[in-house]
């Protein structure tokens, strides 16, 4: 039986919530606290700073939270644990079903929508004893990297509440940033884990295609632009969630089948001799907000105080030909996930200009189009697997410009260069996406404003360890999260 701790001096609740996710798991199961303390804990500091935050939508009535800790203690008292997320609080990404909890996708059309199962996802982190308290706010159907809806409002930067906070998993980013979740999922089909980690200075990791299988699904083989993955203030914390959200599983074929513990495993190495490409700004066809390289390139410098060396690299591939194959695919794919909706003359009305956009241009797109796409994103990876014959890690930003200013939609220009589309200025993040490489988005620092940058990290095929270790070690010398904690609640 798991046996209390004798008597020693109580957590505060400020410890509580400052704590990394794997600290304060093994506090409960120590019972040096109990799930009772730490949902208090959360339910009262998210009080304090979800206003105006607005990270975490949907929240749950305190007393049916407590009541469910209540029970996570008794559980502890018999002897039987759960798992490692036992008792701790978590609120799934806005656009994950989660049974029982009001699953909005951001959309007025699914305001009311409360799922009768789980996505498999979200089931897995219930089997491992997360409480939910409530959703983390996406923009509507994920669409755009700025974490805005109709539905619950914006959610704002955790470092400038003028600011964007990025997306799609925004909410979950500035709830990790502001210590509202101790580890958090979220998903990323254009950056969306990678973006809003890098403005709200905290670790994003969108992993290999197929690590961490989406179900149930309408489509099993070819939507495979996006990836479910973990958020988190440390290393450790995002190796830990991404064990148990992957794994293989009947219902998605394309899964992969790896033992998910390989991630449990210590995250040390050397990295003396490893080499890491600077891929930059693809040597000038990205537009990039003045600040951004120099402040990438000088926390490009950390890597060689743990035996790396970096080099600028260049893809052999024709970087439009990437940007347009990418707009064929995404068309393709939210024409397919929102034509039904768009065809209904009342739900078309109630869908942003954004999602109407990518639907009627998936719409106009023919096979050949989609082929041809393909045979885009085929050569992409070719060319990347050549790089990696050079070199063990590419590097690149997370974004193309700090983060803007909340009320607008998206960046009309970038350095003089207009954006042609709500999304071109996040282009810098299509190529792991298109590869279905391993990514992590690491902090990268803060410039003169005071506004974060993240560092995307990119691995060899199915490298998922690899590149956490890289991160890690790369934290271990940096320590950006627990540098700069947001002034909102700075003690």
């Amino acid at each position: 039986m798991n046996q209390a701790l004798p008597p020693s001096a109580p957590l505060a609740p400020h410890d509580i919530v400052a704590a990394d996710a794997l600290e304060l798991s093994q506090w409960i199961r120590l019972r040096k606290v109990s799930c009772r303390e730490v949902m208090h804990a959360f339910l009262d500091h998210i009080a304090r700073v979800n206003t105006p935050a607005n990270a975490i939508v949907s929240l749950r009535e305190r007393g049916a939270l407590l009541a469910e800790a209540d029970e996570r203690d008794a559980q502890l008292a018999r002897g039987e644990y759960l798992g490692w997320l036992h008792g701790i609080p978590q609120a799934p990404k806005d656009l994950s079903a989660t049974a029982g909890l009001a699953s909005t996708q951001g959309s007025p059309i699914f305001r009311n929508e409360v799922p009768k199962t789980d996505a498999l996802m979200v089931a897995r982190l219930r089997a491992q004893g997360a409480i939910f308290i409530g959703k983390t706010n996406s923009p509507e159907f994920g669409l755009g990297s700025h974490t805005y809806n109709t539905v619950f409002g914006t959610t704002l930067n955790a470092y400038d509440p003028g600011r964007s906070a990025g997306g799609s998993s925004g909410g979950t980013a500035v709830a990790l940033a502001l210590r509202m979740l101790p580890v958090a999922d979220g998903s990323d089909m254009m950056g969306s884990l990678r973006n809003p980690a890098g403005w709200n200075n905290v670790f994003g990791f969108r992993p290999s295609q197929g690590r961490v299988p989406a179900a149930p699904a309408v489509d099993l083989f070819y939507n495979q632009l996006g990836s479910a993955g973990p958020m988190g203030r440390s290393v450790p914390d995002l190796a830990m969630l991404l064990a148990t959200q992957a794994g293989y599983d009947a219902r998605a074929p394309l899964s992969l089948g790896d033992d998910p513990a390989q991630f449990t495993a210590p995250l040390a190495r050397e990295f003396g001799g490893t080499r890491i490409g600077w891929l930059g700004d693809y040597g000038g066809y990205l537009a990039m907000e003045d600040g951004v390289l120099a402040l990438c390139e000088t926390a490009l410098g950390d890597f060689g105080a743990i035996g790396c060396t970096v080099e600028a690299a260049r893809p052999d591939y024709p970087m439009e030909k990437l940007w347009e194959c990418w707009r064929t695919l995404r068309h393709f794919s939210v024409a397919g996930t929102l034509g039904a909706l768009w065809r209904d003359p009342a739900k078309r009305a109630l869908l942003k200009p954004e999602a109407q956009w990518e639907v009627e241009g998936g719409l106009a797109l023919s096979g050949e189009d989609v082929w041809q796409a393909s045979v885009a994103r085929s050569q992409w990876y070719n060319a990347l697997l050549a790089l990696f014959e050079q070199y063990d890690y590419l590097a690149l930003p997370s974004a193309q410009i700090f983060p803007f200013d909340a009320n607008e939609h998206w960046p009309k220009s970038i350095a003089g260069r207009a954006m042609d589309t709500y999304h071109r200025w996040m282009e810098v993040v299509i190529g792991a996406s298109l590869a279905g490489l391993p990514v992590v988005s690491v902090p990268a620092g803060f410039n003169a404003q005071g506004l974060p940058m993240g560092l995307q990290l990119i691995g060899k095929p199915r490298a998922d360890f690899s590149v956490l270790q890289l991160a890690n070690a790369y934290d271990e010398a940096t320590r950006w999260v627990k540098r700069r904690v947001p002034a909102s609640i700075a003690v």
